[in-house]
């Protein structure tokens, strides 16, 4: 994959530290060292150098002392650190969620998201965080996306995207009780997840992206024996998006639809709740799979595992995803830039 237009420099993107007190630091460091990531595009690390040299211990990597970058400072050459001096990694426990390892991340973040909000960085990557952690630090914290659609000043909140190689799982509902999902199934929100699903895919290079429409009951309500809304709500959104020029095909069963997505047949699988698609991607590919919030104008993407705080600090942390998530957001944000120009792209 090519990292930048030709003629151009490599795209200049974010790579927020998330939890330190999990594999997050271990990581970053990863990444820094890594070519392929490299080759793809000019990092700038948000987070605290002295997290970050423990990440390099933890990974058995010498710390490559990147250069510093400050706001409003001329654009790096290569991989560089913007440092906020705000943790000392000796005053967190490794593996366990704590209010000052929130902190440390949700400071990290949004930091980035400023930063890309005034077009100084192209697309915004972080390594895992942990939500608890994160309640700790900021007890109104819902998820990233609220973060993400509060920073930016954005006009609404995006959606997350698991991606596992050539496939996508969007989701009507996200993080809410089960018990209030049908609740939340309307002809008017499957509609907008699909359509927004479409328009994220074609962003990622998918010319005509193939929609599955996962049902909500069993054997998608066998003709209403199981439940009714896939008659009544799920069916009428799906003639909606294709009426809308999205090839869509549902509702279908949603025990089998992963195992004709996986074999080829679509592109992408719409779910109407969280676990209902997270479980089939995660045991597909744990280790690559990667979380994409679309919606905004800036790509935003991490590993689409956790913090992972049974292995911190033991130098064993995969690092197959967080590459994926990165080059993920570079061949997005590269997509952009030949598109939609930006004001201060370096």
């Amino acid at each position: 994959m090519e990292g930048s237009t030709k003629g151009e420099r490599k795209l200049l993107l974010a790579l927020a530290m998330g939890d330190p007190c999990g594999i997050s630091p271990e990581l970053t460091a990863r990444l820094a060292a890594d070519a392929q990531v490299a080759g793809a595009c000019r990092l700038v690390v948000i987070g605290d150098r002295r997290v970050f040299a423990s990440g390099c211990r933890d990974a058995g990597l010498a710390d490559p002392e990147l250069p510093a970058w400050r706001p409003g400072g001329a654009a790096p050459a290569s991989h560089a650190f913007h440092d906020l001096g705000h943790l000392d990694p000796a005053a967190v426990a490794r593996g366990a969620a704590s209010a000052a390892g929130g902190a440390f991340a949700l400071a990290n973040f949004t930091t980035a998201l400023a930063l890309a909000r005034d077009g100084a960085l192209e697309a915004v990557t972080f390594t895992p965080f942990n939500k608890h952690a994160m309640r700790l630090a900021r007890p109104d914290y819902d998820d990233e996306i609220a973060v993400i659609t509060e920073t930016l000043r954005a006009a609404r909140h995006g959606r997350e995207f698991n991606i596992l190689g050539g496939l996508w799982n969007a989701r009507v509902t996200s993080h809410i009780p089960l018990k209030d999902v049908a609740a939340h199934l309307t002809v008017e929100a499957i509609t907008a997840a699909g359509l927004l699903a479409a328009r994220c895919m074609r962003e990622a290079g998918f010319a005509q992206p193939r929609l599955a429409v996962a049902g909500l009951n069993p054997h998608a309500g066998d003709g209403g024996s199981f439940g009714r809304e896939e008659i009544e709500v799920i069916a009428p959104a799906v003639a909606r998006l294709r009426a809308e020029g999205v090839a869509t095909t549902g509702p279908l069963p949603a025990d089998t639809v992963f195992v004709r997505a996986r074999k080829g047949e679509f592109d992408a699988v719409l779910t109407m709740y969280h676990d209902q698609g997270q479980i089939a991607m995660k045991l597909m590919g744990f280790e690559a799979g990667v979380t994409f919030i679309g919606g905004y104008d800036v790509p935003v993407c991490t590993p689409a595992h956790g913090t992972a705080y049974d292995i911190a600090g033991r130098g064993r942390a995969d690092l197959g995803a967080a590459r994926n998530a990165v080059l993920l957001a570079a061949a997005m944000a590269e997509r952009r830039r030949n598109q939609f120009p930006r004001r201060k792209t370096a």
